[in-house]
């Protein structure tokens, strides 16, 4: 994402403009050699300054693939651009898998569950991981589905209310659920939004607590770190997150989110109009 005032929604939005300005210098200078290397093979002259910064000079089309409703206040941020970063929704595959319809009649069978999935995340530990689950869900009374990812589970305790799965559509799965708890990819929150239930995020690093943290804003769940979840976080964050009002305010966000296939289409019209 490009520097803006809406991201950092605890600074005021002209220093958080600055600060994200500055992060993308630094990113800068830290790849900087290895970027002149590679334009030096491709016979062109060292780069004067960040990319994101390079490319706004020359007038390039930035779509930006998340919703407009995740970043209240941004559209109005953007439109000094003139057109040259429209939102299209997040692009997603929405590949199915063979565990789809087996998952679906496991939730059919009871009452919707929470469902847990830290996507190309590793937990650290697996078996403590599951454990943790299910002791947060037992003593709530729900079911879990922990979606495995890039975890190994198959030396984990088993528990009669969690079911442990590999990779599922989540554009099927989610609706069905009665949470989502995952680590905060842009990818997996864009489901989870658009499933329209609430969403707790667990993360890690990179772009994921700023994701965290508009989960927040938008009042569809809340976040922590991933690292500081104990049992007893993990109830106390899921009793907040099952409230009334948060599935209330998912189910509205979701009607303001970009279905998938109008993403691809719209990302598509963009591409062949710059062509």
């Amino acid at each position: 994402m490009r520097p803006n005032g809406q991201l950092v929604s605890i600074l005021p939005p002209p220093l958080g403009r600055s600060a994200m300005m500055a992060f993308d210098w630094l990113a800068w200078r830290l790849n900087k050699k290895p970027e002149d290397a590679q334009r030096r093979e491709l016979g062109l002259p060292k780069a004067k300054g960040p990319s994101p910064a390079r490319i706004a000079r020359r007038g390039a089309m930035e779509i930006q693939a998340y919703d407009e409703a995740c970043f209240p206040g941004l559209a109005a941020e953007w439109a000094k651009w003139d057109g040259q970063r429209p939102f299209v929704g997040a692009l997603t595959m929405e590949l199915t898998t063979e565990l789809d319809d087996d998952v679906a009649s496991w939730i059919a069978a009871g009452s919707p569950p929470i469902c847990f999935g830290f996507g190309s995340m590793p937990v650290a530990s697996p078996a403590e991981t599951v454990q943790m689950i299910a002791s947060a869900c037992g003593e709530l009374g729900e079911r879990a589905l922990l979606c495995a990812g890039s975890s190994d589970y198959s030396d984990v305790p088993s528990f009669d209310h969690v079911k442990v799965v590999g990779a599922v559509n989540y554009a099927k799965i989610f609706p069905a659920c009665h949470a989502v708890v995952h680590h905060g990819g842009s990818g997996t929150t864009a489901a989870s939004l658009r499933a329209g239930v609430p969403t707790l995020i667990l993360w890690s690093s990179a772009d994921q607590p700023y994701w965290g943290a508009q989960v927040k804003r938008l009042e569809v769940g809340t976040a922590r770190r991933f690292s500081k979840t104990t049992s007893k976080s993990l109830v106390a964050d899921l009793r907040q997150t099952l409230t009334p009002s948060y599935a209330t305010r998912a189910r509205e966000i979701a009607t303001r989110m970009t279905k998938p296939s109008e993403s691809v289409a719209k990302a598509a019209d963009l591409f062949e109009a710059m062509a």
